[in-house]
């Protein structure tokens, strides 16, 4: 039993950073836009689609519904930042502190990516309610 109270917090905590990340895309959209790739066309279109996947994501994981896909499909767009943005940047920049940055935002992505494959990986074993329990 405590280790499922212990597990749902961790998860709870996921949401509350995601939450937190996609309230971000939409009250700083000009500093986001920065980090859309200039070959995607409607880069702010982008800025306002991950805020809407990150709230989303996270109201899944609070509500305990569709945990599995969610999930997935949020490691799947953390490890696409990752491959698409964190680490060009990281390559590319002239600026030594923005290469840091990249590479800091690179691992933070991933083990964030990590971790939601593991909480979609447990879904099923997850419960939100003492009847579910039974």
């Amino acid at each position: 039993m405590i280790h499922l109270t212990i597990s749902r917090i961790a998860i709870w905590l996921l949401a509350i950073v995601m939450i937190i990340f996609g309230i971000m895309h939409f009250t700083h959209p000009d500093d986001m836009l920065n980090y859309v790739p200039l070959y995607l066309p409607r880069g702010i279109m982008w800025v306002y689609f991950v805020g809407v996947a990150f709230i989303l994501a996270a109201i899944s994981f609070i509500t305990n519904r569709f945990v599995s896909l969610a999930g997935y499909l949020l490691a799947l767009l953390l490890v696409l930042f990752v491959l698409l943005i964190h680490i060009p940047n990281h390559l590319n920049s002239g600026d030594p502190a923005m290469r840091q940055l990249a590479l800091i935002n690179a691992l933070k992505d991933t083990a964030i990516a990590g971790f939601a494959m593991y909480v979609a990986s447990i879904a099923k074993h997850q419960r939100l309610t003492e009847s579910d329990n039974a």
